[in-house]
Parts: C-alpha cells; structure tokens; sequence
C-alpha cells in the first residue's frame, strides 16, 4: 500500500537503497564465481590426488559447466511458480551441499558426480536469484539490483578464487570447496530469515513455458548474448597466446578487476537507458577493445591493460541488461527465470564454441591476433543483429 501524504514519506537514501536480501543473493553469487572457476586452478592437485592425469581431472570442469549450461534450465521450466522463494532456497542448499561432498569425495567418480550437481544447483540460483531480486527491489531499481548479484559473482571470480586457490596451496584442495560451501551456508542461513515471500506467479504449464522459445524478442536476445560469448569469454581463453609468453597472469586480473566495475557501475545506468540502446553501446565498445588489443600487445604489454579493462568491463556489464531485458519481456507470462536461465545456457554454448573455434585456428597456425579480430567481428555483428531491436 503507498501512502502520498508527508507523514509516509520515506527519505530518499532510504528509497534508493537495495533490500538486505539482494546483498544476500549477491554473496551467494560471489561463491558461485568463485565455484565457477576455482576446479580449473585446482586441477594441479586434484590430479595427483586421485591419480588421475591432468586432462581426466579437466572433466571436472566440463561436468560443473554442461550441468549448469544444459541441466539448470531444465530444473527452472519445471520449478513451481508459486514455490519460487523455496526454489531458490533448494537450489542454493544444493549447491552448498554438493561443495561440502565434493570436498569429501573419496574417489574420482564421486567427485565428478558432485562437480555436476553443483552445476546444476548454481544455475538454478542464479536465474531464480536475479528473478528474486527484482521482484523485491523499488520501482526503477531492478538494473541496479541485477548489477549488484552480476558484481558478485564477477568479484567471486577475481578475488574469491585467488583466494581460494592460496587456501588449498597451504591446506589442500578441498579447503577451497570448503570455503565455497560456508559461503553458501552463510548465504542460505541469511535468506531464510531475511528474503521476503515473493510475489505469487500465475502457474503455467510447461508447455507454454516452452512457448518463450518463439518469442523473436528473448530469441534476438539470446542470440546476441550467445554472439557477445563467443565473442568476449572466447577471446579470454586464447589471452595467453596473444601476450607471446608474457606472464598472462597480471592481464587477467586487469580483465577480472574491469569486470567487476562494470558489473557495478552499469547498474544506474540499466535502470536510466533503455535496454536495447545500453546493450548496443556496450557490444559496440566490446568491439572496439577487442580490435584494439592486438595494436596495443604489439605497441608493448601494459598498453594492451587498457583495452583489457575495457574488454573486461563490458563484458561483464552486458549481462545486466540483458537479463533485464528477459524479464521485462516475460513479465506478463511469468517464466522471467527461465529466460535468465537460457541466457546462462547461452553464455557457456558461446564460450565452447569459441574454445573450439579458436582452437581449430591455432592448429592451423593462424596468428593470435587474427583471433582478436575475429571475436571484434563477432560483436559487431552481435551489434548488428542488437540494431534489429532499437526501436523496442
């Protein structure tokens, strides 16, 4: 109920400011970021570990990534629509529960079994998560309050997973899926008491959920999410090979540190700018830092931290907006979370397919800046595709 009179007023700073719940949500994703990417820096000491070869303990990653690509969309179209608070509150206690066994696996298998269920249990908290924020935050705050959980999930992967890999150095790999399992406890103790009941949502059937798959608007959507993928988390795999031998590690951080100020400072502007014209402008930069790494690596390294910060930044922020996107678009038929979940989907189908695409070039001994080139042409081709919906 809103009140007009002087005695209800709130105070602006008290208008403006997010729900202890978004926070909470954000922390949860700073442990997903941190999941996400931790198995690949511990592959060094999971392989001795179970005796398996480095490559085997790769599929660890691959199981974590296909369970969250592929099997959390899945989950979420089947997700009750009036049980969504309980959804996101499952998901995540899945997610926690399937860190802790994975610090507890005793054989290899085990391991990559409890990899991938807690795949699927942080993609189904991600997209019921970035619904429930938004449907708790003011009026003209959802931008900010998806920029906040993306800002989590970014600062998980900068500085969660150093941080973690530094734990498992000194006490063993599984401290660090241990630490990713207290966040997630952390975070599920406090959202049980402080996330509020959710706004009830019209049960539909799962056939008209699956109806969204012939929306042209999410289709254009997810399509350029896919582009924008293939594009920016493609060029971040083949980073190494573009810097010619230079340590790569500092350019990551650059990479990793412009995400998370990205993902923070887009907020504002996705709830100012119209979504489709924010997604352009960032695809167009996103281009443009891509075409310009190359130029800069071949001027000297540190100029190439420029347009990686930029890359990074972007890169990130674009997700705001396009999740934004998917759940005004869906609004009315009330599977926004399903949308989100098949925009996750698109982002993982895009990196792979930018793993074995550059991989395939390489092979074929084309030069590391072609690569560059090349993702700069995927997005401005994303950005293309982006000018179909200009007049949304």
């Amino acid at each position: 109920m809103s009140h007009s009179s002087p005695g209800y007023a709130q105070p602006a700073a008290a208008a403006s400011r997010l729900p202890a719940a978004v926070y909470l949500i954000a922390l949860g994703a700073f442990a997903l970021g941190m999941a996400s990417y931790v198995t690949a820096g511990l592959l060094p000491l999971i392989a001795p570990a179970f005796q398996v070869s480095v490559a085997g303990a790769a599929q660890l990653v691959t199981a974590f990534t296909l369970a969250y690509g592929l099997g959390s969309p899945v989950l979420v179209a089947v997700l009750p629509a009036r049980r969504q608070r309980l959804g996101l509150l499952a998901a995540l206690a899945l997610f926690t529960v399937a860190n802790g066994a994975s610090a507890l696996a005793g054989d290899f298998s085990s391991l990559l079994v409890w990899r991938a269920v807690a795949g699927i249990g942080a993609g189904v908290y991600l997209a019921t998560g970035i619904a429930a924020a938004a449907a708790v935050c003011g009026a003209g705050q959802q931008g900010k309050s998806i920029a906040v959980i993306m800002g989590g999930m970014a600062s998980g992967t900068v500085l969660g997973v150093p941080l973690s890999l530094l734990l498992a150095e000194r006490l063993g790999w599984s401290a660090a899926l241990w630490l990713v399992a207290a966040l997630g406890l952390a975070t599920l103790i406090g959202l049980a008491s402080r996330l509020p009941a959710l706004p009830a949502a019209q049960e539909v059937s799962l056939r008209r959920k699956l109806a969204l798959l012939r929306d042209q608007k999410v289709l254009v959507i997810l399509l350029v999410s896919l582009l924008a993928a293939i594009a920016s988390l493609g060029m971040y795999t083949f980073l190494a090979p573009l810097l010619a031998g230079r340590p790569v590690a500092p350019f990551l951080w650059a990479w990793g540190i412009g995400g998370v100020l990205g993902s923070f400072l887009v907020g504002p502007l996705a709830d100012k700018v119209r979504g489709p014209m924010l997604t352009l402008a960032i695809l167009v930069l996103l281009s443009l830092a891509l075409l310009a790494l190359p130029l800069a690596a071949y001027w000297g390294a540190w100029w190439a931290v420029l347009p990686i910060v930029l890359w990074g930044a972007v890169g990130w922020a674009l997700q705001v907006p396009q999740n934004q996107q998917l759940l005004q678009a869906r609004a009315a038929q009330g599977d926004g979370n399903l949308a989100v979940a098949l925009n996750e989907s698109a982002l993982y189908l895009g990196s792979a397919i930018a793993a074995a695409a550059g991989g395939l070039l390489l092979l074929l001994d084309w030069p590391a800046w072609t690569l560059a080139v090349g993702a700069a042409a995927v997005a401005a081709l994303a950005a293309l595709l982006q000018l179909t919906r200009r007049l949304d």
